[in-house]
Parts: structure tokens; sequence; C-alpha cells
């Protein structure tokens, strides 16, 4: 039996960065556990997500969702055991996935909580393939780019855990070709094994020169999670009514500066080309969809992901800042 603890770890957001985020930007503070209120869920949580959408809620400005507050504890994906419950609709002995990650500990609403199987699929599966980075990268395919059979398809940060998923996916759907950039040798060739027809090191060589070798004709959808150089050098790729997915713009999030717009958008005009940015929670409408889908895939063994883990809360701030220097393969995880 579970003894309900009556203190627990939870990290803080200090300060806000300038530029890259370093660990005195984190404190980790000790706090009690609240006795519960009628239909709340206390969850000893067992993974935590670090993700990059977090490096935008450290500054303080109005975005999709609020900052994090100087001194709140900090939010994000997790997965963990319920061991006490006063809801009747999520049991003792569940695990769920829920929002209050960075904390050994969490306390919530049940409506809050998703309970998953564990028994399908690992609980890291629920902030990976499972969840949203997975959800993401079929939303930008379908509903945001359009992906139609017989596409080219471009994925930028090819080996991330959205960009991992987003490759596998475009195949699945029927693209002709799928390429995409990472940054490091090792990675390129892990993309090679999970489906792509052709990727390159953008480390090596300039965007363009490595977009221009791996898709010589050209690209019909670009899904976009750097910006930046990449989406200069696929908005000249891209093809007549070419398909953008702005999903994210990791190039950017440490910047200290305003980063050059891409120079050659006056391109979009004459080739028709549509640019759609998008946030995975605006398409809750295709969650059981994608989650029915997914499910399928992996028991047959035509999904697959990485997963990059660092073990203990107190390594989780580190994970955050190797994750936004590109240290994971798949997705960025800590075990608790």
């Amino acid at each position: 039996m579970t003894t309900t603890p009556t203190s627990t770890r939870h990290f803080v957001l200090a300060s806000r960065p300038h530029g890259a985020p370093t660990n005195d930007n984190f404190r980790l503070e000790t706090a009690e556990v609240p006795d519960l209120s009628d239909g709340q869920v206390l969850v000893r949580n067992e993974v935590m997500s670090v993700d990059p959408y977090m490096r935008g809620r450290m500054n303080d400005v109005k975005s999709y969702v609020p900052p994090f507050q100087i001194d709140a504890p900090l939010e994000g994906g997790a997965v963990g055991e319920v061991i006490a419950s006063r809801s009747d609709d999520v049991a003792v002995g569940s695990h769920v996935v829920h929002g209050l990650g960075w904390r050994e500990h969490a306390v919530l609403p049940a409506k809050g909580a998703t309970v998953v199987d564990t028994d399908i699929a690992p609980a890291s599966a629920y902030l990976g393939l499972l969840g949203m980075p997975g959800l993401t990268a079929y939303v930008g395919l379908t509903a945001v780019a359009e992906m139609r059979e017989g596409d080219t398809v471009f994925i930028s940060g090819a080996a991330g855990a959205v960009g991992q998923v987003a490759g596998q996916i475009a195949k699945l759907l029927g693209a002709e070709r799928v390429v995409g950039s990472a940054g490091s040798a090792e990675k390129v060739e892990r993309l090679l094994e999970l489906g792509y027809d052709a990727a390159f090191n953008y480390k090596e060589k300039p965007v363009a020169e490595g977009l221009r070798e791996v898709a010589p004709d050209g690209i019909d959808v670009y899904f976009d999670n750097v910006g930046g150089d990449h989406l200069e050098a696929a908005i000249s790729a891209l093809r007549l009514h070419g398909r953008v997915a702005l999903c994210g713009a990791v190039s950017q999030y440490n910047a200290t500066e305003a980063p050059a717009g891409p120079r050659n958008l006056f391109q979009a005009i004459g080739k028709g080309l549509t640019l759609r940015g998008f946030i995975v929670g605006q398409y809750p409408q295709l969650a059981a969809e994608y989650r029915a889908k997914a499910a399928g895939w992996l028991a047959e063994g035509r999904l697959r992901g990485d997963e990059t883990f660092r073990d203990g809360l107190d390594g989780a701030p580190q994970a955050f800042i190797d994750l936004l220097e590109g240290a994971n393969t798949g997705k960025m995880l800590v075990r608790l």
C-alpha cells in the first residue's frame, strides 16, 4: 500500500532567462502536500516532459498560453500513478496523464487527468508517440498542411519528438518522398532507419544546399519546427500551391535580438503558397482520431520513436537546457 506523503518537491521559475536558460533560472523547493478536496486526486509522477514551447512561457509576454510566473511552480506534461482519490471517476492505482509536471507529486481535479493504459504502452509513450508530439505531427500534416498522397514533404528538426513522428506519418498517409534535416550524422542515420527517404545535416552545409540535394525537384509540404534559414530555404524549394505548417521556430527561442525574416517571402505570391501557423490545442476534435490510428500503427510496428531520458527531478532543468541545444534524439523525458 502506497503511503500518502506529507511533503513533496517541485521546481519554480527563479528568474526569467535572457537568451539561453541556465540552471540559475530554476529553484527546487519543498512544499506540503495539501489535503484533497472533493473531486481531486493525488498523483505520484513517474515521468515528465520538457518541451521547446516552455521556453516561450518563461518570457513575460502575451501568448497563446499565460507565461510562467516568477516563484510559482512550473508546469508541463507528466504521467503518474494515482495514490489517493476523492473522485468516483479516477480510482487509486490508475495511471493518468496531466499537465502538472516539474514536481514529484501533483494534486489536481480528476477532470484534469486522463486515465491511460500502461499495459498497452509504457507511461512515457503518452508524452511522446501517443501524446502531444504525436498529435502535433498528425494535426500539422493533415489539418494544417493538408498533405495529399504523392506529395514530397520536408520536415525540419526531423530527429526531435515531433519530427520523428511527422516523417513516419507522412509516409503512412501516402507521401511519395519524405526528407528531413537534423543536427548530426547520427541523427541523419536514425531518420533513414525510421523510413525517411533522405536527410541532411544542416550543420555541415547551408540548408538551401542540403535541401536541393535531397529534394532536387522541389517540395509540396514543409513542416516547420525550426524557422529562420530553414523556412527561407523551404519557400524557395516549394512548388506551385505548396503548403507550410508553421509548428515551431526553435532556432529563435533563445535569440536576444530580432531575427531577420525570410528574405524571399515574396515568392509566396507567385507560387500561391499557404503558410499557416497552428497550436495543437486548437484541434481537439482530432485527438481521438489520432489516438485510434496511432495505437494501431504502434501495435503493427509501423510507428516508432526514440526517447532520451534524464533521471531524477533534480536533473529536470538541465534536461530542458539540453533539449534546446539539441542533445536529444526523439522525446526528451525526465524519470522521477
